[in-house]
């Protein structure tokens, strides 16, 4: 597996291919989601080679944006089948690779330990700090798709989602729980439920 090269072909390919219109879904996103997985897998005590595995999927875990905003998991999970045995990745590899990407999809139903740290990596901002900085940007994203509208709507959808979320992995509900029952109590306070 060589993981490098198959890194500088999607980053090439997302700094080329995505619209500018993305936001949120952009590189600096899947930037954040190799650091964030790498840093729970090793949490979670995943061996050399699923880490190797976990980071080749939360680099294409988004990549199917450069093709479509709807159902781009699954389009993402394609282009890793096509591409990745270039980058030496046996099927059996890749198989748990697209298993991971398409377990990002919302909602999540992740079903190996791997797929859960991914699904948990996809979504660490909502359990830190910078939530309302990063969820600013997928605010005008979704504007800009016609998928909100109001500060206030997008205000009541955030909190009815980190409401309903879970986290899988017990390294994610360490790292994060805390941090996001606070991000829920700032959005009831910001639209006066608490």
């Amino acid at each position: 597996m060589n993981y490098s090269k198959a890194k500088s072909y999607v980053f090439k390919k997302l700094k080329t291919e995505l619209s500018p219109d993305l936001h949120y879904h952009c590189i600096d996103h899947t930037k954040d989601v190799i650091q964030s997985a790498t840093q729970l897998g090793k949490m979670e005590n995943v061996t050399k080679k699923e880490l190797t595995l976990l980071k080749t999927a939360a680099l294409f875990h988004d990549i199917g944006f450069t093709e479509t905003y709807d159902g781009h998991e699954k389009v993402g999970a394609g282009i890793a089948r096509e591409t990745l045995p270039q980058f030496g990745y046996s099927d059996e590899e890749i198989k748990a690779i697209e298993g991971m990407i398409l377990a990002t999809e919302i909602p999540q139903n992740p079903k190996t330990h791997l797929e859960e740290i991914l699904a948990d990596a996809d979504l660490d901002y909502i359990g830190r700090d910078d939530l309302f900085v990063i969820g600013q940007r997928l605010q005008y994203e979704w504007k800009l798709k016609g998928i909100t509208t109001s500060l206030k709507d997008w205000h009541e959808k955030q909190l009815d989602f980190l409401q309903n979320h879970k986290y899988f992995t017990e390294a994610a509900k360490t790292l994060r729980e805390k941090t996001k029952q606070q991000n829920i109590y700032e959005l009831e306070k910001l639209l006066c439920k608490k």
